[in-house]
């Protein structure tokens, strides 16, 4: 059959007379510029347009129709040898008074032969008006992103035919002639053409795409027995239907749409095929069986009629999703994917103003299980369904199969669940580590991922994950084929093969990182270096660089700290020498204080909301106050180390816990260092001449004994502090860690879930060692100040004893004391300090005081805030209460 117009009207030969074999059609009379198209279904329409029919209620004798059909054949003998020679339109033009061979019986053949010569057309003479010639083409258009797309131009509009071809009204043909005409348009109108009496309505444009994807209306010309417009009309939906559908294979194919979209098509496109061949079979039908009424072509095309209209109904949806129709007022699943817009700038894309949102890849089948779920009780339409959805998961399966079993994404379209940001790379992770590698390269599209994955896709997700992180290290053939799995989403295999490959690439990273890379001695270097677990290293290391830690941190020079460090860990006989990982230990200072650190964290920032480490460590004091109170700070308040982990291990010792561990880090060298200062006031209230002498003054002796006491209290305090952080937080959630990490193969965990044990273990240490409550952070910090304070103002106090005591001023011994203290000519010793000051006495007793009132204060404080929060939040508190409580006593034993 033929399948444009321009085909119709191109190819041409003579009228074959039927075989003997089948029953022949009548055919009518022919214009005088009639010819007749040999393989077109109008050339056979045109030969059996007067056959007579056998139409329900219409009663003939056998007598007139062999005289008819004898007649008939005598006419078409005769008039053949004119239709090589002249020019026809597709359809049969009846001549008028033509009733489709209803003479009457008692007419004479050659009466009637006669009438029906001198009432036709062909003897009629010529017009002298001339009728410019009909002559429509086809050409090809341009390319386009859809390879299959038709390339052949669009039919002219029956709009644009000649008058003098346009066809003879219908209300002069009798009922089987109707028929048959409508027959023949209905044959093209299946196909998505126009005929003589079917043609679009008006306001229907082929060359407008969203008229095509719409569908065209059809109108019948008028005269057409209503019977017969009925029939017609309920038939022309599937025609309205087909156009549709073909126009949204043509879109949907476009390489924009995507893989699933594209597999889709061609699903369609093999169900048209079958559509196309059935018109074949109708026509063959037309041609070959005189039975064939619009009756019977009703009844065949039923069960097609319903599949398109499924068909149809799929495409206007999806149409309509993607905003290709009528807008729809539910934006909700439409909203842009910011992510995917800024990976596309990274990439160095352009960012599309407006552009819409369409349908791809998991949404295609999420609307198809939809679908298959509402027509559920229609067995066709499941059926049908059911193998669309099946053709189209395909190339979604297989990227799963690519990602579960190799650990890559072949997703040119962006369809696949899983979003990968190709801008993320482990290049710089040995440098400056971080876990966005972990956390943000491999992301779910929630809003895309299927229905059928849906309670699966964290698995699907962490074995791509896993099975991604095995294969960068070598441990994955990615070459290698994998067989034997599920093509589509009915494969009874199919959510085994997701649990058994996220099972093998669990096993294979954990296998990786505990074993080959040594995770277990990995924490215990962390512990060593941050923890100051046998830290005599450390010691040592505080002695050496005392006088560059004691500078301001902006003026410490970090080079020198470095070297300092890294001699200390190469002394022999240390633990640090024999430790592997040393060369991983840096020196870095931080730019804030760290109570002021860690009350941003809280406050603002915090450390799971998707905040690098990196910005962490290079955190910048966020005000002017901030400015200022950094400039105070000393090298030891700035001191933290920094530990670069490759890759793998990165992945569990992230970024975010090595901020987690330079915390603890900084409080404990924080109490480290106060311990040292109280020691070293302990060390000059035993060896110093002014604390050694006793005074006559009973004042004296007992501000010196109450001086001694607070010291007492002060490093009492600091050592159980120092004690409850170490050996009953840290130890003892140590400890749980290291059991975790060594029955992870018994346990069968994943590596998320020793993840997350890691974490949990740091951030019960911080929340137990108080650095995760703003209230007891700023308490603590504030007595440590007090201490700090002290333990400067001992040198201060030393001096002001040499004018104070009545028995020392002016002694040999005490200006010999003076002297160490100002030794040189540049800063001689003060003449208040060679004489004996009455007025001294009283001052540094009341200094004394404000001292013992603020730390008594702070403690008493310290003492309720620990009360309330171990009842409410963590029970280990009550045991540093319970240990602190001899520290908030005024009274003390004097000098010990």
């Amino acid at each position: 059959m033929a399948s444009t117009n321009g085909l119709r009207n191109a190819q041409f030969s003579k009228r074959t007379i039927p075989s003997p074999a089948t029953k022949p059609r009548a055919a009518p009379r022919r214009l005088d510029d009639e010819v007749t198209p040999a393989d077109s279904a109008s050339n056979v329409g045109a030969s059996s347009a007067g056959h007579r029919r056998i139409v329900s209620g219409s009663g003939r004798g056998t007598a007139t129709t062999q005289s008819i059909l004898q007649e008939r054949r005598s006419e078409r003998r005769k008039t053949t040898t004119r239709d090589t020679i002249q020019t026809r339109t597709r359809s049969p033009v009846k001549p008028p008074g033509y009733h489709g061979g209803l003479e009457n019986d008692d007419t004479p053949r050659s009466s009637t032969r006669q009438s029906q010569r001198r009432q036709s057309p062909i003897e009629k003479a010529p017009s002298s008006k001339v009728v410019p010639p009909w002559q429509p083409s086809a050409s090809l258009v341009s390319h386009t992103t859809a390879p299959l797309a038709s390339r052949i131009s669009l039919p002219p509009s029956a709009t644009l035919i000649p008058e003098s071809l346009e066809p003879p009204p219908l209300r002069g043909m009798s009922s089987d002639a109707q028929e048959s005409a409508v027959l023949e348009d209905l044959l093209f109108a299946f196909m998505g053409y126009e005929g003589q009496y079917i043609r679009f309505v008006e306001t229907y444009d082929p060359k407008e795409e969203k008229s095509r994807l719409a569908g065209p209306s059809f109108k019948i010309l008028p005269g057409l027995d209503p019977s017969l417009r009925d029939l017609t009309t309920t038939m022309l939906k599937m025609a309205t239907h087909y156009v549709a559908v073909e126009s949204f294979v043509e879109v949907q194919s476009r390489e924009e749409f995507g893989t699933i979209n594209h597999a889709l098509c061609a699903s369609v496109r093999t169900l048209l095929r079958e559509y196309l061949v059935l018109i074949a079979q109708m026509e063959h039908q037309l041609l070959t069986n005189e039975s064939l009424t619009l009756h019977v072509l009703h009844l065949h095309v039923q069960p097609t009629m319903h599949a398109l209209f499924q068909l149809f109904t799929l495409a206007q949806e999806m149409l309509k999703k993607n905003k290709m129709l009528e807008e729809e007022e539910d934006d909700s699943d439409e909203s842009q994917d910011y992510d995917d817009i800024i990976e596309q700038l990274k990439e160095g894309g352009e960012l599309g103003i407006g552009s819409k949102k369409i349908q791809i890849g998991g949404n295609v089948l999420r609307l198809l299980t939809e679908r298959l779920s509402y027509m559920s009780g229609d067995p066709a339409a499941r059926k049908l369904l059911e193998d669309l959805l099946r053709d189209a998961s395909k190339p979604y399966v297989a990227m799963l199969n690519e990602w579960l079993h190799h650990g890559t994404i072949k997703d040119p379209h962006d369809e696949f669940l899983i979003r990968e940001q190709k801008s993320l790379n482990r290049d710089n992770l040995e440098i400056d580590f971080t876990d966005q590698y972990w956390e943000k390269r491999y992301t779910i599209r929630d809003s895309d991922v299927p229905p059928q994955l849906a309670s699966v896709k964290d698995k699907v997700l962490l074995a791509g994950k896993y099975l991604n992180v095995v294969r960068e290290c070598g441990g994955v053939d990615v070459s290698k084929e994998f067989t034997d799995v599920p093509t589509t989403f009915e494969d009874p295999r199919f959510l085994k093969n997701i649990s058994d490959a996220y099972a093998h690439a669990n096993s294979s990273l954990l296998n990786l990182i505990i074993g080959r890379n040594e995770l277990t001695a990995r924490l215990k270097s962390l512990k060593h270096y941050f923890f100051l677990d046998r830290s005599d290293y450390f010691s040592y290391f505080l002695y050496l660089s005392n006088s560059e830690l004691k500078k301001p941190a902006r003026d410490v020079n970090t080079e020198k700290l470095q070297s300092l460090l890294d001699i200390v860990l190469r002394q022999p006989g240390s633990v640090a020498a024999a430790d592997p990982y040393k060369e991983d230990v840096k020196i870095h200072l931080n730019n804030a204080t760290l109570t002021r650190f860690l009350v941003d964290v809280m406050n603002v920032k915090g450390f799971d909301d998707g905040t690098d480490g990196a910005s962490l460590l290079n955190h910048e004091p966020s005000n002017k106050d901030y400015a200022e109170e950094a400039a105070k700070m000393t090298g030891y308040d700035a001191l933290e180390f920094k530990y670069s982990v490759p890759f793998p291990l990165s992945l569990v010792i992230s970024s975010k816990t090595v901020v987690r561990y330079q915390i603890l880090f900084r409080y404990l060298v924080s109490m480290r260092h106060v311990e040292g200062l109280l020691i070293n006031s302990w060390e000059d209230h035993n060896k110093i001449i002014t604390w050694l002498n006793k005074s006559g003054d009973r004042r004296i002796e007992i501000w010196k004994r109450r001086v001694w006491t607070l010291r007492a209290r002060m490093l009492n305090f600091v050592q159980q502090l120092t004690y409850y952080c170490t050996s009953e937080v840290i130890e003892p959630n140590w400890n749980t860690l290291m059991e975790k990490v060594r029955t992870v193969d018994t346990t069968r965990k994943t590596v998320d879930e020793l993840m997350e044990d890691h974490i949990e273990f740091l951030d019960n240490a911080l929340k137990e060692c108080m650095l995760m409550n703003p209230k007891l952070l700023k308490i603590q910090d504030k007595i440590l100040n007090v201490c700090t304070f002290f333990a400067a103002y001992t040198a201060s106090m030393s001096r002001s004893l040499c004018a104070a005591d009545p028995r020392l001023a002016g002694t040999p011994e005490a200006m010999q004391y003076l002297k160490t203290v100002f030794p040189s000519a540049r800063h001689p010793i003060p003449d208040k300090f060679k004489t004996y000051d009455p007025t001294l006495l009283p001052k540094i007793i009341e200094m004394l005081e404000k001292y013992e009132d603020n730390f008594n204060r702070h403690i008493r404080i310290l003492l309720d805030a620990l009360d309330y929060y171990a009842a409410t939040e963590t029970i280990t508190m009550s045991r540093l209460c319970a240990q602190l409580t001899a520290s908030s006593e005024k009274g003390g034993e004097g000098r010990e």
